[in-house]
Parts: structure tokens; sequence; C-alpha cells
């Protein structure tokens, strides 16, 4: 028997509807085992705990990430796993914001959310949180089997700073186009041992709360003009700036842009490159239309989805580093966020 505490933060998952006027209204989750009597099947002790004003998806920020890291690490002793109900519209953000958070983590943090209220007839909620509940709380000869951040979504778990919804409409919401997930559910619950995270189990784990939020994202298209860009490069309190290229980390080779860019890098601000494409990689100097970033001394982000790019600048910036440092950090896989 695992202890598993369940943390909701806001979202559709915690929505039932009423069945006179059709309304969606917030579920009292204190009542969670009552309303949901498959959960008295698992063999878990199960706990609930809830922000105390539900927040949706979209007004998550800095503060709530703070909030829910803080609610874990108080928790964290008292249970084997964590499970946390989270609105799915930014739910790849938050989750991969945590996995920077907690190092060396050595418990689940299982996100899980739904496309349907856990109230509505065909709700994809149940599922989702039953199964993310036993998957938190799997053991093998008394083990804890998953030491990470994940995110259970339509009978899998991922790796969630590796994941990026991409569909509002289906229940299959979430992808990880470049890492295959590490547990699906069938029959059977089926781990992938070989993509799990291994902690040190030596080591302690540290909760990082401090977080940057001075972040741009800055989406290239064709016909990108000058004046748009010094406009947005003279914001005077950006300190990082991830940079959404195409394909393979392309970007113009005009001189107005590339000196845009190293005005930019002189002023001491961290830019990273990520691909615009769901995915693939980052590989620059492949073509010569990203040579010139890589020589001004643009971050490669890799493989790395914007979501976990913005979750590691987030957790670095504060970190007081010098660029060549915070470069090569950046660069190197932290919590399995890259390959």
């Amino acid at each position: 028997m695992s202890r598993i505490l369940l943390v909701y933060t806001g979202g559709t998952i915690g929505m039932i509807k009423n069945p006179e006027t059709g309304a969606l209204t917030a579920f009292n989750f204190d009542e969670l085992l009552s309303n949901i009597p498959e959960l008295k099947l698992l063999e878990h002790d199960i706990s609930t705990v809830s922000f105390d004003e539900p927040v949706d998806s979209s007004d998550m920020d800095t503060t709530d990430y703070v909030k829910l890291a803080n609610l874990i690490e108080e928790h964290f002793e008292d249970y084997d796993g964590f499970v946390v109900l989270h609105g799915s519209d930014t739910m790849s953000y938050t989750a991969s914001a945590i996995s920077f958070m907690f190092e060396n983590l050595k418990k689940p943090i299982i996100f899980t959310g739904s496309q349907l209220p856990i109230g509505d007839l065909r709700t994809d909620a149940k599922e989702n949180l039953i199964t993310s509940i036993q998957l938190a709380g799997l053991k093998e000869q008394g083990k804890t089997v998953i030491k990470e951040v994940g995110l259970y979504f339509e009978y899998k778990l991922y790796r969630a700073n590796r994941t990026t919804k991409v569909n509002a409409e289906h229940f299959e919401a979430f992808e990880s186009a470049n890492f295959p997930p590490i547990a699906e559910s069938g029959v059977n619950l089926k781990i992938n041992y070989e993509k799990l995270m291994k902690p040190n189990m030596r080591k302690k784990m540290v909760v990082h709360k401090s977080l940057n939020d001075n972040i741009l994202i800055l989406k290239l298209f064709p016909g990108i003009n000058q004046q748009t860009l010094k406009h947005i490069f003279d914001t005077p309190h950006i300190e990082g700036v991830i940079l959404e290229t195409f394909g393979s980390g392309n970007a113009k080779t005009d001189d107005w842009f590339t000196e845009a860019l190293k005005i930019l890098i002189d002023r001491g601000v961290h830019v990273v490159n990520v691909t615009q494409c769901v995915g693939g990689a980052v590989l620059m100097g492949k073509y010569a239309t990203s040579e010139r970033l890589k020589k001004l001394g643009v971050i490669s982000g890799g493989d790395i989805t914007t979501e976990a790019a913005v979750g590691k600048m987030m957790y670095l910036l504060n970190k007081n580093l010098g660029p060549k440092v915070f470069k090569t950090i950046f660069e190197t896989s932290l919590r399995g966020e890259m390959n």
C-alpha cells in the first residue's frame, strides 16, 4: 500500500455539471471518494488537498508554481507519491517548471487532468485520475518505481518536461515527439524502465523556489521586420529570450537581424534557440542560416520543448551565472528534458 496525496490546483477535471442548469461548478475534493467510488478499489491510502482558490491553468504563474512546490514539500515525507490535478492548457508549462524546481527527486509527482469534467457522462477524467494514482503508488519489492515528474493523459505517462499540448478537441491532448512514454496503460501497466530517471539516492532532494519570469518568447515568422524586433528587444527588464526558429534552428541572415541579437546578448540577455517544429532538434551550424547565431553565442536548445525551455530559464536566471556557464548548463540535460 502506498500513501498518495492528490493536489487539486484547478482545471476541467475538478468540475461537475449541474444536471438541472448544465453549468459547471467546482468539485469538492474533500468528498472525492464518495463521488468516485472506483477509487475505493485501489489499494492505496488516498488523501486530498486543494488550493484555497482553484486557478484556471491560463492564470497560472510563478507564484502558483512556488505555492505548489511548497505544498508538495510540506507533505513530502508523509506520502509515497503525488498526483497534481491541473488544467490541461498550461499543464506542460507548470509540470516542466516543477521538474526543475525539484532537484534529485525520489518520488513521483504526476500531473493529470481531463478534456471533459469529472461529472460528464463521457469524461476522460476518471481513467486519467485512477491510472495516475496507480502509477504514483507503483512499487516493486517495496521500492518506488517512478522517481520523476510525469504527465499522464489518455493511457500514456510522459516525462513531463518533454510534453506539449497539441490538441484541444481530442482526448489524446498531449504529445512527446522526441521522447517515448515512460509508461503505458493497457490491460497491464507497461513501464519503460530504460527511460526512467535514476536519481542519486545518496544525495538529498533540493527544492528550488527562486524563479525569474523576466522572459520573452519570440516566434519568428517570414516578414518579421526590423522596427518590430527592435521595439521588442528594447524591453528593459528582459533577461532571457527564447527564440522559436524555423526547422533545425534557422533564422534570417539579414545584417539588421543579427545585429539586433548581438546588441541583446552584449546587454547580458541570454538567448536560447528552440525549434518551432513539434519534433526534431536545433542543430546550429547545419545550415548557413543558423551559423551566424552560433557565432553570436546563441544557446542551442537542442530538442527541448518551448515549455521546458521556459521552466529551465526561470530556474537558471536567478543563479547569477556568467554567460558561458549559463550556456554550458542550459545545453546540458538537467532533468531529462533534452537528449
